[in-house]
């Protein structure tokens, strides 16, 4: 087992004190640099650095990065939330890294999605029932990961489906 332990920091947004979430970085008691490219492969991360080595991943409309020596993870509830995150990311790094004379190490990013191409399935009515100024700017917003279909009240279910079905190939279920 290449990562066994860790400790959890739980920070407050300092920007933002009135924020509903919280940020958790998870520092780690093992190096787990050198299974970062296979864990890249497993989960298909949307940006990989190469040196020193680290991914990011867009899970749930949450960020999350692993680094050689410590896990970072924004919008979460609330500690138990980061910690159920982190045990299934310990998993996927111990699991990567136990499989990796089978797996090919991945040392690029894979695509993130377009704006545009959400914006195409939108209904581009700028009504603000999802609580952003346009669809343009909610657009955007779901290819940050914040936001997501269920949050557009006025989009059809037919293209409520087809826009899952896009995002569904840059998301991850943990």
């Amino acid at each position: 087992m290449l990562l066994q332990s860790y400790r959890l920091e739980i920070v407050n947004n300092h920007c933002m004190p009135e924020a509903m979430s919280v940020n958790c970085f998870a520092h780690l008691d093992q190096d787990v640099g050198k299974a970062i490219p296979y864990l890249n492969t497993v989960l298909g991360g949307f940006e990989y650095i190469k040196d020193p080595p680290s991914v990011t991943f867009r899970v749930q409309g949450k960020l999350i990065s692993v680094h050689n020596r410590q896990i970072a993870i924004n919008a979460l509830k609330n500690e138990a939330e980061a910690r159920k995150i982190v045990e299934w990311l310990k998993r996927e790094i111990n699991g990567a890294w136990h499989l990796r004379d089978e797996i090919e190490p991945s040392y690029e990013s894979m695509p993130r999605p377009q704006m545009i191409e959400i914006l195409k399935l939108l209904p581009k009515t700028n009504c603000r029932e999802c609580g952003e100024p346009t669809c343009m700017v909610f657009a955007n917003r779901m290819a940050e990961g914040i936001k997501g279909c269920e949050d557009c009240p006025p989009l059809s279910a037919e293209n409520g489906k087809a826009l899952a079905k896009y995002m569904a190939q840059f998301n991850l279920d943990y």
